[in-house]
């Protein structure tokens, strides 16, 4: 009999601040770019971040993983370094990086592919009730290249 494969999800929350500028723009662009989110004093959000980890259920605990590991790897990786932080100025992730949601939830990717053992499957970041950002850390290297001559 095959061990059977299961995706287990949790759901945490920080709450940030961050300006979207960019130095390689003038004032103008950037506002004309990010609008009122390239306000000089920033804007802050009540983040919600979904992580999603894969692997066979353990035989004798019916665990895909501990959920204490889980919590463990995401608050010493993100809470602890996100949460109630200006990014821009406080995460050294975004010094020279805009933190949009774009951006955001690949830096989360990286910060719980290595603490999660390969597991990692997904991320979902939800700025707000309508923008919500998503990765799997899988490339689309071959679809941005266009298409392949044959």
């Amino acid at each position: 009999m095959t061990t059977p494969v299961v995706h287990l999800s949790r759901h945490y929350t920080f709450s940030a601040s961050h300006r979207l500028y960019t130095d390689h723009l003038s004032i103008e662009q950037n506002q004309a770019i990010f609008g009122k989110c390239a306000n000089p004093n920033g804007h802050g959000h009540n983040y919600g971040v979904t992580i999603t980890v894969r692997g066979p259920v353990d035989e004798l605990t019916g665990f895909v993983m501990p959920l204490d590991d889980l919590d463990e790897a995401v608050k010493r990786n993100i809470l602890d370094t996100y949460d109630h932080r200006y990014l821009n100025v406080d995460v050294e992730d975004y010094f020279d990086l805009v933190p949009t949601g774009e951006n955001m939830v690949k830096r989360v990717w990286e910060r719980l592919e290595g603490p999660l053992g390969g597991k990692l499957t997904r991320v979902i970041l939800d700025e707000t009730r309508n923008n919500r950002f998503e990765y799997t850390g899988q490339s689309d290297d071959a679809d941005a290249a266009g298409p392949q001559d044959n």
